[in-house]
C-alpha cells in the first residue's frame, strides 16, 4: 500500500472549470483578478510630438485587455490599441487614467 492511497494526494491533478484531467484540459487559461496586478501607467512621447498613455505589466492571458481598453476608451473618449501586452491609449491623460484603473480595482504606480 501506498504512503498517500486513496487520499487526494494520490489522484492526478484535476482542471476546477472543465473537471478533466489537467493534461487533457482544453480551457484557456484565466487571467489574474485585478486586485492581484499592478498597473504601471506613463507618458510617452512618439514621432512628430503625438503623446501616448501607456499601461504596462499587466496579465496579457485570457481575453480581459481588449476589455479593459473598451471601457477606457468610452470612459474617457479616445481612441487607443493593445500591442504585445501594453494598452496604449491617445494623448496626455495619465491622471485620468490612472483614476479609472484604481476604480476598476487595480493598483497602480
Amino acid at each position: 500500500m501506498r504512503l498517500f492511497a486513496g487520499t487526494e494526494f494520490d489522484r492526478p491533478p484535476v482542471c476546477d472549470r472543465c473537471e478533466k484531467l489537467e493534461s487533457e484540459c482544453t480551457c484557456p487559461p484565466q487571467a489574474k483578478p485585478p486586485s492581484k496586478q499592478t498597473a504601471r501607467v506613463r507618458l510617452e512621447k512618439r514621432s512628430k510630438g503625438k503623446h501616448v498613455t501607456t499601461i504596462r505589466d499587466l496579465d496579457d492571458t485570457g481575453e480581459h485587455l481588449p476589455a479593459l481598453l473598451t471601457k477606457l476608451k468610452n470612459h474617457l473618449g479616445t481612441g487607443g490599441t493593445v500591442d504585445d501586452g501594453i494598452v496604449e491609449v491617445q494623448g496626455d491623460l495619465v491622471a485620468r487614467v490612472s483614476e479609472f484603473l484604481k476604480k476598476e480595482g487595480y493598483k497602480v504606480r
